[in-house]
């Protein structure tokens, strides 16, 4: 289904300013934006500081006195992922206008949704602890010992614009599967598909208690977030320095950070070379760049350099870049002019210390063409710091060992690909890569949402994941028997 700035407002959710199950009333109006078009679709309200107060203690009461049972949150998580697909069309329309995804990423982004509810669904039902031993304690050998998960309480989750649907589930359906309320605070950027889901949740039968929406920027709701004592874990994903800002409010409380990211992929002579150019533009390229694991720095041994760069330059022509709702578009808008002039910005500055490009690199608006470098220089921006947009730049490496030490010469570390056909090389790498994962003949971008999923250094810590996002948001109690 297809929509522009015009109609797409026909399309919103219901539930597009719901606080607590009531409607968000007395903030400001913030619109929403076509990111093709730049022209406002809708309007959100930005909920107050006393707003935010009373969904904390709403969700806080709720999960207290009327904790829903596994059963229930299984059956609610999977009738959630029914519903979001009986209306993809729309889902997808409003997806396509407010972050500039094309139809397939849209689509993809979709599918992998409802992957990752079904993926709760069965965590609900299957969450236990473990049985302890006491054998190794003189006299006590006879006494029993158990552990139980129980949940942590209110779970806030603050969510990005470049995820808009599945890294929301990622964080609210794990959390509400752990048996724990949800207050939902979604990018400004990119709020109308979080609308949905909530709205989805609430059809499906979610108590409206135990789920809080609340639109407004970081520097207001943000900061009102961390201020309530009652929300016992924040999961976010976004900058290293608002995560910072995050963890040092938190205290005590518990936290899941995935953070900042420059992500490398390392190509050997020996790879498959035909296999690993597509999927590395694809990987570099895909929602415009804007992916946490993006491959942003490609080091490539010596004598594959060629072969590959013709490849990657074949692969990367093939993808246009421009309006979003043109079914052959592969690469769509950035997020804001901002983002734009920032990456069309680095880009200039690169040429102008004489990095080579081989292709792309002009801009329509907020779309930039899909961009690879050559000649870079680590002291670039577009090496050195997290570009977020569509440019890869080739770097040639003679020693494997010196292309894991420039992957790792980085802050962050949150993933990383190898391709090689060589076994010794791929443990080599998978072992003195510091990433949280680190992907043999994959790119740095490749997940599937049931593995862990997180970094390490900079990167932030703690895993998505249904499985292991659930022990997360919940806490381990030890019970014993004496006998």
């Amino acid at each position: 289904m297809n929509t522009d700035a015009r109609d797409a407002s026909l399309l919103l959710p219901s539930t597009a300013n719901l606080v607590a199950g009531c409607w968000a009333g007395g903030g400001r109006e913030v619109a929403v934006l076509d990111k093709y078009t730049g022209q406002p679709i809708a309007h959100v309200i930005e909920a107050t500081h006393e707003q935010v107060s009373h969904a904390v203690t709403i969700a806080q009461a709720c999960v207290a006195k009327n904790p829903l049972a596994p059963v229930e949150r299984a059956r609610i998580l999977r009738q959630t992922a029914v519903l979001l697909d009986a209306d993809r069309a729309r889902l997808a329309a409003i997806m396509i206008a407010e972050t500039g995804f094309t139809a397939s990423d849209a689509q993809g982004e979709i599918d992998r949704a409802l992957i990752t509810l079904n993926l709760a669904a069965e965590e609900a039902t299957r969450l236990v602890g473990e049985t302890v031993s006491f054998g190794a304690t003189p006299g006590q050998h006879n006494r029993l010992g158990f552990t139980i998960r129980v949940p942590l309480g209110v779970v806030c989750a603050i969510t990005p614009f470049n995820s808009p649907l599945n890294t929301v589930v990622h964080k609210v359906a794990p959390a509400l599967a752990g048996g724990n309320a949800v207050v939902l605070k979604p990018s400004v950027l990119a709020p109308l598909t979080a609308a949905i889901l909530c709205e989805k949740l609430l059809e499906a039968g979610l108590p409206p208690e135990l789920l809080a929406l609340l639109h407004g920027e970081g520097e207001s709701v943000g900061t009102w977030l961390l201020e309530e004592q009652d929300i016992a874990f924040y999961t976010f994903t976004g900058s290293t320095r608002v995560g910072r800002a995050i963890q040092s409010r938190a205290g005590l409380r518990k936290t899941q950070l995935e953070l900042g990211s420059i992500a490398s992929v390392i190509v050997c002579a020996d790879a498959d070379l035909k296999k690993a150019a597509p999927k590395i533009a694809n990987a570099s390229f895909r929602k415009a760049g804007q992916v946490c694991t993006s491959v942003q720095r490609l080091y490539v041994e010596q004598p594959a350099v060629e072969k590959l760069t013709e490849l990657l330059l074949k692969a990367a022509n093939e993808m246009p870049a421009g309006d979003p709702r043109i079914p052959a578009t592969r690469v769509g808008p950035l997020i804001s002019a901002s983002a734009a002039d920032r990456v069309e910005r680095w880009i200039d500055e690169a040429t102008e210390a004489r990095a080579s490009v081989l292709c792309g690199g002009q801009r329509h608006g907020y779309v930039i063409q899909p961009t690879v470098l050559t000649d870079v220089k680590r002291d670039m921006k577009v090496v050195d710091q997290e570009v977020f947009g569509p440019v890869v730049s080739i770097m040639p490496f003679s020693d494997l060992q010196q292309a894991i030490d420039g992957a790792n010469d980085s802050p962050y570390g949150l993933a990383a690909g190898l391709f090689t056909s060589n076994i010794d090389r791929a443990l080599r790498g998978a072992r003195a890569l510091r990433f949280g994962a680190i992907h043999i003949n994959e790119t740095s971008s490749s997940r599937a949402d049931a593995m862990p999923f997180g970094g390490v250094k900079d990167s932030g810590f703690g895993h998505e994941g249904p499985a292991y996002a659930i022990r997360e948001v919940t806490e381990e109690r030890l019970i014993t028997f004496t006998v």
